[in-house]
């Protein structure tokens, strides 16, 4: 990680799509890692007056253009990043403004550190893309994750950048649905060689499974009570509290449990609350649970 002042709270760049109304991206990063003890500095990829996610006829705005002149006035200020988190990307145009972006950014302090590059690759849900994707832009994000040291793609944001047919895992025996997902890693691995984990996995008997993959090769298999609620925004939850959690140095696997337990457990207060999915998780009551610096320890 690079150098920060003397006491000064470890530095995340968030390249992300700010929604207005509906829990998700930046409205769910900024919190989350602040309340974990980091400095969240926001670079816009869009605007949008809502999520795509159960709303229609919404504002969406491209930032290409500003998310540029951000990074030429970071530059000039000597402005350093413990971490770059790529996530939702407004067009194909700002591949090449991300890339730029880790390079101007990503390079080694003199200490020899180098921030953490977390690529979420957030492009669809249930075997679709998003309304706002085209192909050039998935052709992208495939270019993108060969940069990730963690990518933290779901299940059908892992078909797309493997070029496989979306299979809904619920309707597969559980061992098929694991092998499945064993055979998504396998080609993951060929377009990422860092840390990967597979997230969403859908299990007939009610389980949310996701599959990880350490920077030496092996693997963990993990399994989490879910309950039935789809919120739009638990993608980004996850991403950052994972974040978060192996900036403090946890362990991948520990860090991606972490973060699994606290998504479940934000989806199920969020049901208890009768939260309407489209608003997305209510996390601002379970933020609590996170607060702690990047040198606290449980």
């Amino acid at each position: 990680m690079q150098a920060q002042a003397h006491n000064a709270p470890p530095r995340v760049a968030a390249l992300h799509d700010l929604s207005c109304f509906g829990r998700c991206a930046l409205t769910v990063i900024l919190p989350t890692l602040s309340v974990m003890g980091y400095q969240v500095v926001p670079i816009p990829t869009a605007l949008l007056s809502t999520h795509t996610g159960g709303f229609t006829d919404l504002h969406f705005r491209d930032l290409t253009a500003d998310m540029e002149r951000i990074a030429e006035h970071f530059e000039t200020l000597g402005v350093t990043f413990d971490a770059i988190y790529p996530g939702f990307l407004g067009s194909a145009e700002q591949i090449e403004t991300v890339c730029r972006f880790i390079d101007r950014f990503g390079r080694p302090s003199e200490e020899g550190n180098a921030p953490t590059v977390l690529v979420d690759p957030v492009m669809g849900d249930d075997g679709a893309l998003y309304s706002t994707y085209t192909r050039d832009l998935v052709e992208g994000v495939k270019h993108l994750a060969s940069r990730a040291h963690i990518l933290t793609p779901n299940l059908t944001e892992a078909c797309f950048l493997t070029d496989t047919p979306y299979r809904a895992t619920e309707q597969m025996p559980t061992e098929e649905a694991r092998a499945f997902a064993e055979g998504l890693m396998d080609r993951l691995e060929r377009v990422c060689n860092g840390r990967i984990v597979i997230t969403g996995i859908t299990l007939k008997d009610g389980m949310l499974a996701n599959l990880g993959r350490n920077a030496d090769g092996s693997r963990f298999y993990q399994r989490t009570p879910i309950e039935a609620h789809a919120y739009p925004g638990t993608g980004d939850l996850f991403a950052s509290v994972l974040l978060g959690e192996v900036l403090r140095g946890k362990a991948f696997a520990e860090a991606c449990q972490k973060a699994a337990a606290f998504t479940a457990e934000t989806i199920r207060a969020s049901a208890r609350l009768s939260t309407p999915t489209r608003e997305g998780v209510a996390l601002e009551w379970q933020l609590h649970r996170l607060v702690g610096t990047p040198q606290a320890e449980d």
